[in-house]
Parts: structure tokens; sequence; C-alpha cells
């Protein structure tokens, strides 16, 4: 007995080291990516410092006056990223909500296989499609010159970041315990009701942690944007301007850069930057998600 009891605690111990070396292992991969992209970037920092960085111009190629602003590339990402959120977020969830209590079985059964399938189309193609079918469609929609703008990529983006949506929230609906939507019903609400106020609040953590990571796949999205987007790497005005993302310059420019120049250097800041975008944006998330657990509990 005493045999058994020491086996399964050295069992127990095993295991437990095993997933602290995995975490371990994780942060020190998240810390030398960090480190990698400062020392990288640091050369164009002292050289130029941080000042530059802020401009709004980008055209470290220029040879009339090379300028290395990011601005307007950070101004590009957070248009295209927020408004495929603005689209993705209320539809993903309103279709997972759909899907986990309303749809038909067979209507799930075909349903969710679909939008599986989705998530695995290529980037690229979506980009094509978008450069295809979309943009023309834009242009004689808003009478412009051309349909490569902030708007083509925010649609695009959502349609890539639904299916993580849907997926990650139908599974927080469905775990939602059938005794609380069985206690609205009792109390007299009817299934759309329960539906609104108590299983989607209820779920909400799990949807809070499907918006990150479809916020997450919008902000790191490369090739899509760098075909749909127009790549013009100005100051946008609005979201029918042509622009450019912080992910589509780094993957432009970076294989044609002479490696160890300025203009090689100013792209690690840009990836420094992203990096810092991200990083904050989960770490928001998390602390959201923590807070919410604390009021529900």
């Amino acid at each position: 007995m005493q045999k058994r009891r020491l086996t399964s605690r050295i069992k127990e111990q095993a295991i437990e080291k095993f997933f602290l070396l995995n975490g371990l292992f994780a942060i020190l991969v998240l810390a030398g990516i960090f480190i990698l992209l400062l020392v990288q970037a640091w050369p164009a920092v002292k050289e130029l410092g941080l000042k530059a960085f802020a401009a709004s111009r980008w055209e470290p190629t220029s040879p009339v006056q090379e300028t290395h602003g990011i601005l307007a590339l950070l101004v590009g990402t957070i248009m295209v990223s927020v408004g495929a959120m603005l689209l993705a977020v209320p539809l993903g969830i309103a279709t997972a909500a759909w899907l986990a209590d309303v749809a038909h079985t067979r209507v799930r059964e075909v349903v969710k296989p679909v939008i599986e399938v989705l998530a695995a189309i290529p980037s690229v193609v979506v980009g094509f499609l978008g450069l295809v079918v979309l943009s023309p469609l834009l242009a004689r929609l808003f009478n412009t010159s051309s349909g490569l703008n902030a708007v083509n990529g925010s649609i695009l983006l959502a349609v890539m970041a639904l299916p993580t949506i849907i997926s990650i929230s139908e599974d927080a609906i469905i775990a939602v315990p059938q005794e609380l939507k069985s206690a609205s019903l009792a109390l007299g609400a009817n299934k759309w009701q329960t539906l609104a106020r108590v299983t989607v609040p209820s779920a909400l953590s799990g949807i809070i942690a499907a918006v990150m990571l479809g916020m997450g796949r919008a902000i790191g999205e490369t090739m899509t944007v760098l075909m749909v987007c127009g790549n013009a790497a100005a100051m946008p005005h609005s979201y029918l301007d042509p622009v450019r993302t912080m992910t589509a310059t780094i993957a432009i420019e970076l294989g044609e850069t002479v490696q160890g120049s300025t203009h090689y250097h100013s792209l690690f800041v840009i990836a420094a930057v992203l990096f810092v975008i991200t990083f904050l944006f989960n770490l928001i998330s998390d602390i959201v998600l923590q807070r919410y657990q604390k009021v529900i509990r």
C-alpha cells in the first residue's frame, strides 16, 4: 500500500515538474524573441533616435531624404484590425450562440464543418479572392479608383477571424451548465432572453478568449493585407484610403534590404513594436478575464 502511494506521489511530482518545465520553456522562448528583437533594433534606435520612428512617413530608401517613421504603418495596422473585429466579433458571437442553442442538430452538423474548413483556407487564397472579386466590387460601390484599401483588408480579416471566434465561443456556450438555463426558463424567461441574459454572460470568459485569439489572428496576418490593402506607406485619412500594415512592411522589405544596414535594423523596430502591441493586448485581455471571473464567483 505504501509502495503504491509512493509511486503515485512520484508520478504526481513528475507530472507537476513536466508542466512547470513547459511553462518555463514558453517564458524563455518569449523572452528570447523579445531580446532578439531589441538587440537587432537597437542599432537603428541608436543611430536615428526614437523620435525619428514617431514620424508618419516610411521612406527608408528614398534618394532625396530617408525617413523611418512608422506612425502611418501603425495607424494602418490598427485601422484594419479594429475594422475586422467590429465585423467579426458580433457576427461570430451571434453565430456561435445560434449554433449552440438554436440551430437544429442536422443544421449544426452541416454548418460547423463548413466553418472549420473556412479556417483551413490559405491566406494567399483569401487575398486572391479579395483582389479579384471584392476589390472591383468595393471600387464600384464607393466610387473609388481602386478597391485596394482598409475596408477590403478589414472584411477579409474578419472572414479569417470568424472560424476561431465561432468555434471557441460555441464550445464556451455549450459548456454552460444546463441547470442555469432551466432555472431561467422556470422563472418565466423565454429562450431568447435566457440566451442573451444567462447563457452568453455565463460563457463570457470563453468568449473573451475567442475574441482575443481572433484579434491576434487579425493583427498578425501578413499575406492577405499585403495583397488587398494597397500597400501605401502614407497616413490614411479614411477606410477608403490604401494602407500598409507593419506585418506587410516586414514581409515586403526584409528580404531585399542589406543585412546590417539602418533600413534592416529599422524593420526590427517595427517587429518589436508589433510584439509589444500583441503582448499588451493579451495582457489586458487576461486582466479583464480574471476580474470577470472574480465577479461571477
